[in-house]
């Protein structure tokens, strides 16, 4: 009798021990804690801003030489930084060295933008660019007149070899005259203290 009573504990003992199967509610909350639970492991569809770099590279010298680029077809004339590499001509050129990019883009337009019409804009700026966040729209004062100003951040194309990205700081100035609308945009990492040279920059734009 003995013996069957002791038989009979270790039974119950090793039944009460013996693991049981999660339930599904338990297997759900697993599931949604686990950064693979997204199906197939699938990236977002939307890309997120990058953090801005803690000491941002990126700023001009004050010692930087500027030379003047014109386009005769295009009808315009600026002022970029000495060195910079040029993409394109005329109505579409590019100059960037590093980080730092300076782009014009000349195109017909039916009437001056205003900081009131600046939706249209943005959103071309938003559906070209990376993780886009419009700061601020505005009419300024240039030498040539009233131009719409949109201030926006954006993420860099990823580098070729390590794929890292920073996040950007971008002035995109857009001018019209005579049925021409040119749009002066320029972009360093956030962060980086270029204010003189931007202003530079955009105030030497002068129509032909």
């Amino acid at each position: 009798m003995r013996r069957n009573t002791i038989i009979l504990l270790l039974m119950v003992a090793a039944a009460c021990t013996t693991k049981q199967p999660a339930s599904q509610s338990d297997s759900a909350a697993a599931a949604a804690a686990s950064p693979a639970a997204s199906a197939n492991g699938a990236v977002p569809a939307t890309e997120s801003p990058v953090a801005p770099e803690v000491n941002p590279p990126g700023d001009i010298p004050d010692t930087q030489a500027f030379v003047p680029y014109s386009s005769a077809s295009s009808g315009y004339s600026i002022e970029v930084p000495e060195g910079w590499a040029r993409t394109g001509d005329g109505p579409s050129v590019t100059f960037v060295s590093k980080l730092d990019g300076v782009r014009v883009e000349v195109a017909p337009a039916t009437a001056p933008p205003t900081a009131a019409s600046a939706a249209t804009e943005a959103n071309q700026i938003q559906a070209k660019g990376r993780a886009v966040n419009i700061t601020s729209t505005s009419d300024v004062s240039l030498p040539p007149g009233k131009v719409l100003l949109i201030k926006y951040e954006s993420n860099s194309d990823p580098n070729a070899v390590t794929q890292k990205q920073v996040r950007l700081d971008n002035e995109a100035y857009v001018l019209f005259k005579n049925g021409k609308q040119a749009i002066v945009t320029l972009w360093a990492p956030k962060g980086a203290d270029n204010a003189d040279q931007w202003k530079r920059i955009s105030r030497s734009f002068r129509w032909q």
